[in-house]
């Protein structure tokens, strides 16, 4: 079923923008609680691990390779409930979400800490390509970008109101657990607003796809896998393990990231409807080469805050590649193609963590983060073979060649 009425008319077209509008209502609504969620978790998370849980870097390397094993199997939830409408799927895996996130209050081993991980993440993953799927069917013709754009934005709005809280928080010397119980409430919260979207978004697709056609799509998710856990398992870490930084910087350069992100996000998403995604994927490339040297090398560590809080900005730069699934596949096939990126993303992500923390444990933590400056040069080769996009403004390129055969079905 899609979006669209087959037969436009006056009053429907009327129909139709409200329709739209009630749903990128609130998707923003789920966006903006997932945001603060993650946010709070993301922002205690590396003095949480280093600090409370005393983890070392091969255990902190295991610990977030089997986090990301969700990824790989949110490809098979996602299969096994595609009979349900998308907003449904939302609602069930956030209320997930939040009871893993919050049940961090309560953890004390390694074991018990390892499996709360599992919880939490298999509802993020399971809902992760859901808010660019309906995103995508919500959007004007030609707007993609843009309103991929304000999802983004509105997260890091949810975000910054979660880190204000927490530092908030914090500073009324709240111990660092009961924070989670905050973050466990919000992602609760984005699961009661995704019963708001409208339910006739649900469209019959195949359950899972892997296309040929779609090869640069899955090799650059692979590749932005490597440099996702990078960033997220060691840098957070890195700062607050070698050099020390307390919970309320922590929290801070989380702060400016989420206001810096909310400034770039619509900017990036008009950007790339402009320019397209070649152009957009090759400078975010070539940045994160820059990146990765830089971690290794600077042992400033102001330095090192500045270059974490661009590089956790330069994320929105991701939106592209959403956006050329848009171009190259219908609508029916967003939400499983969407689906098996993440799958491959995740395969990446499972790896890097326990090859980084081997790594960081034996030779120095220099050589987790110079494996990202091969990831990023091979990106940029990836990002080259990318077609061109349509003319700015102008409809989706359409999909001449006939389909290949689906791996997957």
């Amino acid at each position: 079923m899609q979006i669209e009425p087959h037969v436009p008319s006056p009053l429907d077209a009327a129909a139709l923008a409200a329709h739209r509008k009630r749903g990128l209502f609130f998707l923003g609504s789920a966006c903006a609680a997932v945001g603060c969620a993650m946010a709070v978790q993301t922002g205690l998370n590396s003095n949480f691990v280093a600090q409370e849980m005393a983890l070392s870097p091969e255990q902190q390397g295991w610990l977030e390779a089997c986090r990301e094993t969700c990824g790989i199997t949110a490809l098979a939830v996602l299969a096994v409930l595609t009979w349900l409408a998308e907003p449904l799927i939302g609602a069930g895996m956030l209320v997930l979400l939040g009871v893993g996130v919050g049940s961090y209050a309560y953890v004390h081993d390694y074991a018990w800490l390892i499996a709360a991980s599992l919880v939490w993440s298999q509802g993020l993953h399971v809902w992760m390509p859901l808010p660019n799927s309906m995103t995508l069917a919500l959007a004007e013709p030609g707007r993609a970008g843009y309103r991929l754009g304000q999802m983004q934005a509105a997260g890091n709005v949810g975000s910054g109101v979660g880190l204000a809280l927490a530092l908030a928080l914090s500073q009324m010397s709240v111990p660092i657990r009961p924070l989670y119980l905050v973050a466990g409430g919000a992602a609760i919260l984005a699961g009661a607003a995704c019963l708001g979207i409208p339910r006739q978004m649900k469209v019959e697709r195949p359950r899972l796809v892997f296309r040929w056609r779609y090869g640069l799509y899955y090799l650059l998710c692979f590749l932005e896998g490597w440099r996702k856990q990078i960033c997220i398992a060691f840098a957070g870490y890195l700062l607050v393990k070698r050099y020390g930084t307390p919970l309320p910087t922590m929290l801070v350069l989380f702060i400016v990231i989420q206001i810096l992100g909310w400034v770039a996000a619509p900017r990036v998403g008009k950007w790339i409807d402009r320019v397209g995604e070649k152009q957009t994927l090759v400078f975010y490339y070539a940045s994160l080469t820059v990146f990765f040297v830089c971690y290794a090398m600077i042992e400033s560590r102001y330095l090192l805050w500045a270059l974490f809080i661009v590089d956790s900005v330069f994320f929105v730069f991701t939106m592209a590649l959403t956006t050329y699934v848009n171009r190259i596949a219908p609508k029916e096939e967003h939400t499983p193609t969407l689906s098996m990126g993440v799958a491959m993303n995740h395969i990446a992500s499972v790896a890097m963590p326990l090859i980084g923390g081997l790594l960081w444990q034996r030779f120095g933590y220099q050589w987790a983060f110079l494996t990202g400056v091969a990831a990023a040069a091979c990106s940029i080769l990836v990002a080259l073979r990318l077609p061109s996009a349509a003319p700015a403004g102008g409809a989706p390129v359409a999909v001449t060649e006939p389909p290949a055969p689906s791996v997957v079905d």
